[in-house]
């Protein structure tokens, strides 16, 4: 059966140095901020909201938060089923946990550029992490051109984009990860069971997956066109695309780009 590509976007081009289209119009050292959440944690709502104030209002001088909400499945068994979950994300924070010793996992949890870990509602210790990751030199990333196809055979949709990223210092130890995130700009529940039981609650940048797809290498820029696969029901309209890199060993993020399709109403 013949596969019917349509593309749904034309050919987005990116500059290195306004290589998102964040509200507030905040071009600064780009910071990635990953909030680990759930919708059965009464405590989170805070954060969730800090998350959304960060995004949409870039209150960090000098610093562009680009951030992530990654939504865990443990407080599943809990009444309520978190639409967003994913092991993934568990395993992930679990991983961060292990790089911070921590003795155990907790909601909500933000990492700043995976170097610092705190409470995902502690409004100043967030802004101040930001402030400080702001300060410090990135690798850049270039996302030089963006489009989404949907295939009526298979009945998916995918994003295909171009990385452009500088190379590590001659000096640096080791390789970097190169990672590409799909997220959803804005999701909605009304959550009907569990400790938020008859709240609406609002999610800003709620990833629905995370993948690697490569590494870049002393002395030598990455350069690559790559091809990430979506859930076939999303709005493509509704979508962000975020690139970072990411020290395997250390966790520490060494640079991170964000584009946007639109900001859903």
């Amino acid at each position: 059966m013949r596969t019917f590509i349509v593309f749904i976007f034309a050919l987005l081009t990116y500059t290195l140095s306004a290589a998102s289209d964040v509200p507030g119009g905040n071009h600064g050292v780009p910071v990635l901020v990953e909030l680990f959440t759930s919708e059965g944690c009464s405590s989170c709502p805070p954060a969730d909201a800090l998350l959304r104030k960060l995004d949409e209002e870039q209150p960090i001088a000098g610093a562009q938060a680009i951030v992530l909400s990654e939504h865990v499945d443990y407080w599943d068994h809990d009444g309520w089923k978190d639409a967003y979950s994913s092991s993934f994300f568990t395993a992930r924070q679990e991983a961060y946990g292990r790089r911070f010793r921590l003795g155990s996992s907790y909601t909500p949890q933000i990492v700043v550029d995976g170097r610092e870990q705190m409470n995902g509602s502690d409004v100043g210790a967030v802004e101040g992490a930001i402030g400080n990751a702001g300060k410090r030199l990135t690798i850049p990333i270039r996302i030089s051109s963006m489009s989404f196809s949907n295939s009526k055979a298979t009945n998916s949709q995918a994003v295909r984009v171009r990385l452009e990223i500088g190379a590590l210092p001659q000096d640096h130890k080791g390789g970097a990860e190169v990672f590409v995130a799909i997220a959803l700009n804005r999701a909605d529940s009304h959550v009907s069971a569990g400790e938020n039981k008859g709240r609406a609650l609002s999610h800003v940048a709620v990833v629905e997956s995370i993948k690697k797809v490569g590494v870049v290498e002393k002395g030598k820029d990455f350069d690559r066109e790559v091809l990430v696969k979506i859930n076939s029901q999303t709005d493509a309209k509704n979508l962000r695309l975020i690139a970072f890199i990411q020290e395997a060993d250390t966790g520490a993020v060494l640079g991170a780009a964000l584009s946007q399709t639109t900001v859903a109403n």
